[in-house]
């Protein structure tokens, strides 16, 4: 929720970590290239970050799949053919089975780094090693579950909302945690590859975001489209996902798009912006009474996002606007964990990174709760003496 755009927050954030993850090169030491996977001689992360345990009664299953879609030809890169995304499927699974899934792969890992801090030290293990809660391959549990979609902030991989993910899958969702290709640091797909961030520093009038939220809402259709497709879906437990119950959210640039998803596909029964300026408002017209949660950080001076405030008045359904003490815009993301993890500031935050999450986990599984599984949540009713930091918009 703010014109200041994430790619500047995330820099901040990374900016940090030489401080405490990794020593100095020797004198002469060439600076890293993009997508070069640090070798094993590399200096080892100080600490190794932990994401919160998911707070759920099911153990969180992983898969990850790439989707083309034949019928788009990618709005970035034209040359390149069809659209192509990444996406990592979370679900509900069978303690025991599977295997530990990586935060992120060290392609995509390098390609943040190198991009944020040209000619940086710091080690490729510093983010591929964070521990997750998900198990890759593992065995679904049996029922029929609502699926969310995920978008990440411009700029930033989709592993940065892994936290959220893994918890709102431990509370009996499919979550689908897009890629959009060409619009963050790095992308590997299965054949190896790591593409780049095509889109990083292009986008500077209202138009050019606009047009960015809009295409990302047409990235989510898709992958709705192949997850939910008869008689060929793109996931194998497919049969998992409950096509009458679909929801979407997303940080910043993804938390945007979802206005323009909810416009465009009626299968979306309601949407979470966290923390995103609303580039494409809400019409006059509403979102044909749809649910929406809009939850931000604080600004300067008790000031409001002003497409917020317009677009405040226009949600024709179920809403809710809520502002979370002591958060920055990154807050509502995984990366001030690592930050906490090495003892690090952050800028703007005095909410402690396990508390932010906390709360972002609980009031966004509450809207969904709520919105796709009929059932009441009380903590979406007003502010609570539980959390403090929460106040509700009149």
């Amino acid at each position: 929720m703010t014109r200041i755009r994430p790619a500047a927050a995330l820099a901040a954030l990374l900016l940090a970590l030489p401080l405490s993850v990794a020593a100095g090169p020797p004198a002469g030491a060439a600076p890293a290239t993009p997508a070069r996977v640090a070798d094993s001689a590399a200096p080892a992360a100080a600490v190794r970050a932990e994401l919160p345990r998911p707070t759920g009664p099911y153990t969180v299953g992983q898969d990850v799949l790439e989707l083309v879609d034949r019928d788009r030809t990618d709005p970035w890169v034209p040359a390149s053919g069809p659209r192509r995304l990444m996406v990592s499927v979370y679900y509900p699974a069978r303690a025991g089975t599977g295997d530990p899934a990586a935060y992120m792969t060290p392609g995509a890992a390098r390609m943040l780094l190198d991009a944020k801090l040209p000619g940086n030290t710091v080690p490729t293990e510093a983010l591929t090693e964070i521990r997750t809660w998900a198990a890759s391959g593992a065995r679904p549990a049996p029922g029929r579950y609502p699926l969310v979609l995920l978008s990440p902030g411009f700029t930033m991989p989709r592993t940065s909302l892994t936290g959220l993910a893994e918890d709102l899958s431990s509370h009996g969702y499919v979550v689908a945690l897009i890629d959009h290709t060409y619009e963050n640091t790095g992308t590997t797909f299965p054949d190896g590859s790591t593409l780049p961030c095509v889109m990083c520093g292009r986008l500077r009038s209202p138009e050019d975001w606009a047009g960015l939220d809009r295409s990302r809402a047409q990235d989510v259709s898709f992958v709705i489209d192949r997850l939910t497709a008869r008689p060929h879906p793109a996931w194998r437990y497919s049969r998992m996902i409950d096509p009458a119950r679909i929801g979407t959210a997303g940080h910043s640039a993804g938390g945007a798009a979802a206005v323009p998803a909810l416009l465009a596909d009626d299968r979306i029964r309601a949407g979470a912006d966290l923390d995103g300026t609303m580039d494409v408002p809400v019409p006059a017209t509403g979102l044909g009474g749809r649910a929406f949660l809009m939850i931000g950080h604080p600004l300067p001076d008790a000031a409001e996002d002003p497409s917020w405030a317009e677009s405040w008045p226009r949600l024709d359904g179920w809403k809710r606007w809520l502002t979370v003490a002591g958060t920055n815009h990154a807050s509502f993301t995984d990366f001030p964990v690592l930050l906490d993890a090495l003892g690090l500031p952050d800028d703007g935050r005095t909410l402690s990174s396990g508390r932010a999450l906390q709360l972002t986990r609980t009031y966004v599984t509450a809207f969904f709760d709520l919105r796709l599984k009929g059932v009441a949540q009380p903590l979406l009713d007003g502010p609570t003496p539980r959390n403090p930091e929460v106040s509700f918009h009149p």
